[in-house]
């Protein structure tokens, strides 16, 4: 072994970059790395892969590849040989209301399994992660503990809020805006002003959306550094995070502190526990699971909304709050939220992270500030429950899940109005073509169905806009985005495409929500529901062919994840260990 890598502490021969850099083999390789510009003393090094998902679709993913210039620096100063590569971003905001969509949710899986084959390909020894857009983050988390090498992974940062009018505003005010100029309260040209200001920089949507809310489970979780998660995108305070990220990288690879001696159950249940406590989106519903099944470890939407129910909500953070991410920030950051959640006594404190030390330890001298409102104390929460909260019953049998952040009532009964897609729902929306006290029940819109499990938010921005938000109810085996608010109920299952309850409802039919016992059930006798079974056909979709038919083979249930392959649980080896 060089004595460049010796002295740096590293022991190639026990590193899977020794299949394509050490021996006399493995000369052709090294030509192509040569031919790259690298000398013989970072190719004896570790390789480090630094995955980012920069593209120029959206601000959310557009400052990454000038932040993962800074995490390379950080790697070749602690020792290591960093290899940049991307992957792919589909952005909400962008793909939300019409069929582009239907790639959100598929683009996690995508992202996860082109890092894993990039790492797989090229034998890299561990892995920075940098992600903006919502599917990013979970996808690339989820690489991380497939893999189970040495990882870190670091947000892109969020999004300044826009001003308009003397307030911050977000892209959610300009959905809601569509609502708005559809009612006629709105002109074309207070829109056109709004939507020119409401994103004024790089960075993800700036409130407790689902960018947001995976950044924050990034620190929960133990795999992003203390603090990491908070600084907005254009702040060049970042730079010095991605830095300290690719030095901790290689530590990690000195100390073999891999991904699942992070992700435990203990550290599963800390990230659902900041979702519920942030207001955080019903998307982690669905991430969790998926990252507790790249680990092997049985965590699913049950699970998660248990902690959801017994958490309290203590951020008060937009959708349902006043503040944004800045904000946060401003006032500290994720550390004084865990740190007003450890204090509470509602974090394993006793996890590991990435710094080599406990959740606990990295909070250490972190103090709760007295003089913000931004994160309130645990014993004097917004509401005794976390802002997300699960059901089930007889809609749901499988689950469902529904923000309660910001709602006046838990409560909502009202009679069916079906459609069979959210375009459907949309227009109807668009004409006013509904009533108050009505349940809108939007289905084959779940990860089969769809495919690919569409967000909701342009029909319920819609309503919301409207001043509908909370005089209807919303009902869907689709997703709503992070930014949604008003009585909304996602992730019905089984869904409609496999003959779900919600496939056999009724325009008329009653429907029973009581987020206070968690409960959702529709009013109809089982043996008419079961002779309504005996007649409904599954629905064919229009994607019988590509990417999203592929995925419609493969994909779970919702409640489990919605995954596309059998996880840890079926390994017989773990890459890191080839």
């Amino acid at each position: 072994m060089p004595d460049e890598a010796r002295e740096a502490g590293f022991d190639k021969s026990r590193l899977p970059s020794r299949h394509v850099t050490v021996g006399p083999q493995r000369a052709p390789h090294r030509s192509y790395y040569y031919a790259m510009g690298l000398g013989e003393a970072e190719i004896d090094r570790p390789f480090i892969g630094v995955a980012t998902c920069w593209n120029e679709a959206a601000p959310c993913n557009i400052s990454l590849a000038r932040q993962a210039q800074v995490v390379k620096q950080g790697v070749k100063a602690a020792g290591g040989t960093p290899r940049e590569f991307t992957t792919i971003t589909v952005t909400d905001g962008i793909a939300m209301g019409h069929a582009g969509m239907k790639s959100s949710l598929v683009s996690r899986e995508v992202i996860a399994d082109s890092v894993e084959v990039t790492m797989r390909g090229h034998c890299y020894d561990a892995l920075v992660g940098l992600a903006g857009c919502d599917k990013s983050l979970p996808g690339m988390m989820m690489a991380m503990v497939r893999l189970n090498v040495p990882s870190v992974f670091i947000y892109g940062g969020s999004i300044l809020p826009g001003r308009y009018q003397g307030r911050d505003v977000t892209v959610q005010d300009v959905f809601e805006a569509v609502g708005h100029h559809s009612a006629g309260t709105v002109s074309d040209q207070e829109l056109h002003c709004l939507e020119s200001v409401a994103c004024p920089s790089a960075g993800s949507c700036g409130g407790q959306f689902t960018a947001n809310t995976m950044a924050c489970v990034s620190e929960a979780i133990g795999l992003a550094l203390p603090g990491s998660s908070g600084a907005p995108a254009p702040y060049e305070s970042r730079d010095a995070l991605c830095e300290a990220s690719g030095r901790a990288v290689m530590a990690l690879v000195r100390s073999q502190l891999r991904p699942r001696d992070i992700v435990t159950r203990k550290a599963l249940e800390n990230a659902a526990t900041v979702v519920a406590a942030s207001g955080g989106s019903t998307n982690a519903g669905l991430h969790l699971p998926a990252i507790a099944h790249e680990a092997g470890i049985d965590f699913d939407l049950a699970d998660v909304c248990e902690i959801f129910r017994r958490t309290p909500y203590i951020a008060d953070l937009k959708p349902a709050g006043r503040y944004v991410a800045k904000d946060m920030y401003e006032v500290g950051g994720m550390p004084i939220l865990l740190r007003a959640l450890l204090d509470g006594g509602y974090l394993h404190g006793d996890c590991l992270t990435v710094t080599g030390e406990t959740l606990a330890a990295n909070l250490a001298g972190v103090v709760v500030p007295a003089d913000q409102d931004v994160i309130r104390p645990t014993s004097a929460p917004l509401s005794p429950v976390g802002g997300v909260v699960g059901l089930s019953g007889s809609l749901a049998p499988n689950g469902a899940i529904v923000k309660i952040a910001g709602l006046h009532s838990l409560r909502f009964r009202g009679p069916a109005r079906c459609f069979d897609s959210e375009e459907a729902c949309f227009a109807a929306v668009e004409r006013r073509d509904y009533r108050a006290g009505e349940v809108l029940v939007i289905r084959y819109e779940g990860p089969r169905g769809g495919p690919g499990m569409r967000e909701m938010l342009s029909t319920t921005a819609a309503i919301y806009g409207q001043g509908m938000g909370e005089k209807v109810a919303l009902i869907t085996d689709g997703r709503f985005s992070g930014a949604t608010r008003g009585f909304c109920v996602g992730h019905v299952g089984p869904e409609a495409a496999v003959g779900g309850p919600i496939a056999l409802i009724r325009d008329g039919d009653v429907i029973a929500i009581d987020a206070d016992a968690g409960r959702i059930d529709v009013e109809v006798d089982e043996s008419e529901l079961e002779s309504r079974r005996q007649v409904w056909t599954p629905r064919p979709t229009d994607f019988q062919s590509g990417a999203l038919w592929k995925y419609a083979q493969l994909v779970g249930d919702a409640c489990k994840g919605a995954v596309t392959h059998p996880g840890a649980v079926a390994e017989t080896h773990v890459y890191a260990d080839i």
